[in-house]
This record gives structure tokens, sequence and C-alpha cells, in this order.
């Protein structure tokens, strides 16, 4: 039988497992700019798209960056939410009313990961599912629980523990949260939790790819324009940084994945893993913080003009009525 409330068979408030099959005592937790964190936990979002695969199987808290998210880029992501679904016949999405920053928003089951070519040619999730494979690594999670009242905090980078008095807390808070059209991922072997893995699925990509419309196609470019907010020289620099934090505390290592900055949105950049010893870490340590610089200005720029390409075709598609927000 397929699992209950947790991800792969785990009861709702167990722990987490490392994706070496060993238990993960500790409480994870991933920092992510807003929209995206949001739309993750509210279950429009059902694939995390990252440059590295997942490091654990199981229960992971989402954290919202402090940076405020700019007007473009969330209509950019609520464009991008409403065509994937529209192709599986949604019409009517419940965005968040508020995207909060700085703010633990509730957490999601991690159930696998897949590379995004495998993704996007798997016929057994529907159509949406796979136009989210816009990354090298997908995410794929279930379950997504929030916050009635979302909890306060600093984020760091990588996956990382959860305060044990912040967990303690949030424990009691969850609410469940019902997206717009919510999926379970099918485990190709169903004795193994851990099959969705990467490389663990065949397929023909002649047969499987998804034939994408003007409109689509726009909103695509867009949520990808929305995504590239970071210049090569932050991401370098913001990871050299980490890289000398990781090797001045090596007594007490605070993050799961080190060296990559776990704000980054689906971007292209390298990690850097540790040993399996680093799944076993104090819940209770207070990792260290890096500064976080983003430039902004070329990536608006890229936003802007996905929107209006994306209007313009919402406008000759649906007979002069164009996409306005819900």
């Amino acid at each position: 039988m397929r699992r209950g409330g947790g991800g792969f068979g785990a009861a709702p408030h167990s722990t987490s497992s490392s994706t070496d099959g060993r238990p993960y005592h500790g409480n994870p937790c991933l920092t992510m700019h807003q929209p995206w964190a949001s739309l993750l936990v509210h279950g429009i979002k059902r694939v995390e798209g990252r440059s590295w695969p997942t490091p654990i199987t199981g229960r992971l808290w989402i954290h919202a960056a402090s940076k405020v998210p700019d007007p473009d880029t969330i209509k950019a992501m609520e464009d991008f939410y409403r065509e994937i679904y529209a192709v599986d016949g949604i019409t009517h999405i419940n965005f968040p009313q508020h995207y909060p920053v700085s703010r633990l928003l509730g957490c999601v089951e991690v159930v696998g990961c897949l590379r995004s070519q495998e993704l996007v040619c798997w016929e057994h999730v529907p159509q949406s599912v796979r136009l989210e494979g816009l990354t090298e690594f997908c995410w794929l999670c279930e379950n997504p629980q929030k916050l009635v009242v979302p909890f306060e905090m600093r984020g760091y980078q990588g996956v990382y523990n959860l305060e044990r008095r912040i967990h303690d807390g949030a424990v009691r808070g969850l609410t469940p949260v019902q997206g717009p059209l919510p999926v379970k991922f099918p485990l190709p072997d169903p004795r193994d939790r851990f099959s969705l893995r990467p490389g663990s699925l065949t397929f023909d990509a002649s047969k499987s790819a998804l034939q994408k419309s003007p409109t689509v196609t726009a909103a695509i470019a867009g949520a990808r324009a929305a995504a590239t907010q970071f210049s090569k020289k932050d991401q370098n620099a913001t990871s050299s940084e980490t890289r000398a934090d990781s090797n001045s505390s090596n007594d007490n290592p605070s993050s799961i994945v080190q060296g990559t900055p776990a704000y980054l949105q689906n971007q292209n950049q390298p990690s850097t893993f540790r040993s399996s010893a680093a799944y076993s870490q104090n819940p209770d340590a207070e990792p260290r913080r890096s500064p976080r610089s983003l430039d902004y200005e070329a990536s608006n720029r890229l936003v802007t003009v996905a929107l209006r390409e994306l209007k313009q075709l919402s406008v000759s598609e649906r007979g002069g009525q164009p996409v306005g927000r819900s």
C-alpha cells in the first residue's frame, strides 16, 4: 500500500530520511525566495527545482527569505501556474493573498527526486506537473501544510536543521492545504520507498514530449526570467563565503548541503555535498548566515518583456480578453 499522511509511508510527525536510506533525526528546513515559498506551501507548486538532488526524503520545512518579492515576479509566477494548470482543465486557482518574508511558512513531504528530462516525459503524472520540470533536478513534493500563524525567523543556506524550540511550536500550528490539483507520485517500486530517484525512470522522449501552446511557452519564459534574479558574481561571492564559513566551523556543521545558497530559485548553481556524516547534526545548532547581495535590474527587464509577450498572446488567443489576476 502507498503511504498515509507522511511521505514514504512515514507517520505524520516522523523524522525524515537521508537519501542513503538512513534516518535523519533533525528537522530539515529549506529557505526559499518568495513567491516560490508560499506557492509550494499552498500546494500550487508541486515540484521544487534545484541544481542539486534532494539530500532527504520526508518532511521538509519551508522558510521564506527576507527579500520582498517584486510585483512583476509575483505576476510572472502566477501567470505561469494559471497557464500550466489550464492544460489540465483547472481554470481557477486561489493564490496566496500575501507573500510574507522572513517567516517559517509550513512544510511539505519530499517523496522523491528526478532529473528534469525524466519528469517532463513521465506520463503517469498530470501534464501541469510535467511542465514544472524546468531545472536539472526536480524535488517531488506532496502533502503541503501551512502554519496558521507563520513564525518569524532567519534562514540559512542549504538544507539545515530547524531549531528545536521553533519546531516544537510549529508542529502544533499546522493545517492541511488542498491545492488546485494535488498529486500522488507513483513509486516505480512500491517495495522501495526510495525508488523515485534520479535515473529511476525509463521513458521514450519521442512519444512523451508535451506540445506547448504559445501562451504556455510565453508563461514558461516568464517563469524562467523571474527565477534568474542573481548574477554570477553574486552567486560566486556567496558560495565562496559559504565555503569559508564551513571550513571555519567544521566542529559544528550547520547545513546538510554546504556551498549551495538555499534561497536561489531554479539556478544552475554547482553544489558541494558533505559526506553522509553531515546528516547527523545537532538540531539545535545555530548556523552562520552569509550576506545576500542580489541584482534584480537585468532580470526585471526579462520579466517585464515576458509578461508583455504573454499578455499579447493571451489577448490574441482568448478573443481579446487579457489574462487577469484572480
